[in-house]
């Protein structure tokens, strides 16, 4: 996939977005969260999840683990059904049992209270940032799962600094945690314990030159000693699971192909022992040198090892369309959502194709099923407002494109288009209402600004 596409920014129902747009203008400074947006390697993340999950009492279906745009090491939690993991840290791990520990240990702040905790400081909170974030982690609660890229997720970095940082006490608990969810699932607790071998010296550095890891999950060698002693304690009941290895190199293995430069990759894409993960390794690195016959090969390829994965045909479809074979890439993404009818990303990428294969009315279906599905992806929001105008639905068109531009924290323009959108949508229609809350949103940022 390009960059431009799978550099995808987050975004936020519209019921919240009025809440929280309210105080993001008072955070100075402000920290956003981008996310890289890829129906495959967060299918990939999922399934090593899915087991950790299930072991710590938490609904597996419910639960997402998204990509955060960052190369750092760092992984954190914002609400009970969101783990957010820097891609860094996915490419720095050496073996899925690290990444299912860090997944662990995630996952434990959520069910030992930490995180309920510190929401509840942080309601109590006199700042405009504490307030902000408070605000911006209630609205992930009711389902956003992420702030809107560009935007403030609420609060200073300081403020957000704060937030994510853990007590030594609840490092404890939640590695105790992370290690029972590993045995029970049957997950080496071992990686636990190279994990916390990975940051050992991490503490005698500068804060500077530390990982993001370290100074949000404060390390210490009593930690990497309690590990060690829960191994010996309770043994290894963890087996190497094939499934876990794959899903690991093809999570690593797209996410390093788009990441890193094409040479790199082809240099070193022989190494990979799956053929499939191997060849779509191949098909990135080529499709982003604009090779569109060496990258159509390589992914024709991987389909031929799977040819009812839902994901290639996926792949596929985005290489075709971002070389304007659209009728090709349609029958692409028409073959993917046929395998995957629920998955919101394929459903995009095929409203995408629809709209540039001049089927607009088409492309609103699905995107509104994509919507329905996963408010994560404002480029949705952009495409959509394309589709409403080229059937003629300004009034929506407007609206969506207000809300795209609220999203992204530049609510002199949202204003522009919400009030558009209001003088041309039903009044008192749903689509109305929304179109109302970008406005008031507009308009309370302006009397802050008069005020100062």
């Amino acid at each position: 996939m390009s960059f431009d596409r799978f550099f995808r920014l987050a975004s936020i129902p519209a019921l919240v977005v009025c809440a929280l747009l309210q105080f993001a203008a008072a955070a100075a400074q402000a920290a956003s969260i981008s996310l890289l947006r890829d129906p495959d390697i967060e299918h990939g993340l999922n399934r090593l999840a899915a087991p950790v999950f299930r072991a710590a009492g938490l609904n597996a279906n419910r639960m997402r683990i998204l990509l955060v745009n960052d190369s750092s090491f760092n992984a954190f939690v914002l609400d009970s059904r969101t783990i957010f993991v820097h891609y860094g840290l996915v490419l720095k791990v050496t073996s899925p049992e690290m990444l299912q520990a860090v997944i662990a240990h995630e996952a434990a702040h959520i069910t030992n209270g930490h995180l309920a905790r510190r929401m509840q400081n942080l309601r109590s909170a006199n700042s405009a940032a504490g307030l902000g974030l408070a605000l911006s982690v209630l609205a992930a609660a009711a389902g956003a799962g992420e702030a809107a890229g560009g935007i403030a997720i609420g609060t200073q970095n300081s403020a957000l600094r704060s937030f994510l940082a853990h007590t030594r006490a609840e490092e404890s608990s939640a590695d105790r945690s992370a290690a029972d969810y590993l045995n029970r699932a049957g997950i080496s607790p071992q990686g636990l314990v190279d994990l916390h071998k990975a940051f050992a010296g991490q503490e005698v550095l500068s804060t500077r030159s530390q990982d993001p890891y370290t100074r949000s999950h404060p390390l210490s060698r009593d930690r990497i000693r309690a590990a060690q002693a829960y191994l010996a304690a309770h043994g290894d009941k963890g087996q190497a699971s094939p499934e876990a290895q794959y899903w690991f190199a093809r999570v690593r293995g797209k996410l390093s192909a788009f990441t890193r430069a094409p040479k790199w990759t082809l240099r070193r894409v022989r190494e990979e022992q799956y053929k499939d993960v191997r060849l779509i390794r191949e098909a990135a690195a080529y499709h982003r040198q604009n090779n569109l016959k060496k990258a159509l090969k390589a992914v024709n390829g991987a389909l031929s090892v799977r040819p009812s994965d839902p994901f290639y045909h996926e792949l596929k479809g985005q290489i075709l369309i971002e070389n304007r074979q659209w009728n090709a890439a349609l029958a692409a993404y028409g073959k993917a959502v046929s395998l995957a009818p629920r998955d919101a990303l394929i459903l995009t990428g095929y409203g995408r194709a629809q709209l540039a294969a001049g089927q607009p009315k088409a492309a609103l279906k699905s995107m509104e099923r994509a919507r329905a599905i996963d408010f994560r992806n404002p480029v949705l929001l952009r495409d959509m407002s394309l589709a409403y105008a080229k059937t003629g639905q300004t009034g929506m068109a407007a609206l969506v494109t207000a809300e795209r531009y609220a999203l992204q924290g530049r609510l002199d323009d949202a204003g522009i288009h919400a009030k558009r959108a209001v003088a041309q949508l039903p009044a008192g229609s749903p689509a109305a209402r929304r179109a109302q809350d970008v406005l008031v949103a507009y308009e309370q940022a302006q009397k802050r600004k008069r005020r100062k």
